[in-house]
């Protein structure tokens, strides 16, 4: 039996493997193993993380500040797993939709509603570059959304390994002196990555989509 839901907003995350097919039969699966494993301890119920078709994958979040944290995370993630010897560059594409779910499935590949649908459709827009999008099913709301969008996805394509890798780290709630201690990095070279990737402006950006999204 399918649980239908009303009212409550949900985020779904679509994404895709940039250059997955690059990769080595066994770094695939390598990377894919992972990957699930990452998405499904994000979230409470495992179905409502599911790899498929290969080098794509779906997450819905019960929580659209949750799911941007977690699409910033996703976004280093998959860059940091580049293959530098081969001069493979990995990475992701994402479109986050937010609305209701109408019904939740046997897994999140078979739930519907106005979240997914506007996650998919919005996925398949996609341009060349555009590395995170981010759609309501209020258009006034996503115009705002896509403009700040432009200058947010400009500083994630720029960001380097090392900033990517100090990144992940903080938005998991780790501090600076924790990342550094982890990253065998000095407290100062830490901050420095922080502020070279611009992250204060990026954390900022999310935290008014996050607040525009919700906002009745």
């Amino acid at each position: 039996m399918c649980k239908k839901n009303q009212m409550k907003t949900y985020a779904v995350i679509t994404g895709d493997i940039i250059n997955f097919t690059k990769l080595t039969p066994v770094n695939r699966h390598l990377l894919i193993e992972d990957s699930e494993k990452l998405l499904k301890s994000w979230i409470k119920k495992s179905a409502d993380a599911e790899i498929y078709r290969g080098d794509s994958f779906q997450v819905l979040f019960e929580d659209i500040t949750e799911a941007l944290k977690r699409s910033i995370q996703l976004l280093c993630w998959f860059k940091l797993r580049s293959d530098q010897v081969n001069n493979i560059n990995i990475g992701t594409r994402i479109s986050i939709g937010i609305g209701e779910v109408s019904y939740r499935g046997k897994n999140v590949l078979s739930s519907d509603g106005e979240a997914f649908h506007l996650s998919g459709r919005n996925f398949d827009q996609m341009k060349n570059g555009e590395l995170l999008a981010i759609i309501t099913g209020d258009g006034e709301k996503n115009a705002a959304i896509q403009v700040i969008l432009i200058f947010v996805n400009k500083i994630i394509r720029d960001w380097s390994l090392a900033q990517a890798e100090v990144i992940y780290l903080l938005v998991e709630g780790k501090t600076q002196q924790e990342i550094a201690n982890e990253l065998s990095l000095s407290q100062p070279s830490v901050n420095s990555r922080i502020k070279l990737a611009n992250w204060k402006d990026v954390e900022l950006a999310l935290k008014y989509i996050s607040e525009l999204a919700q906002r009745k």
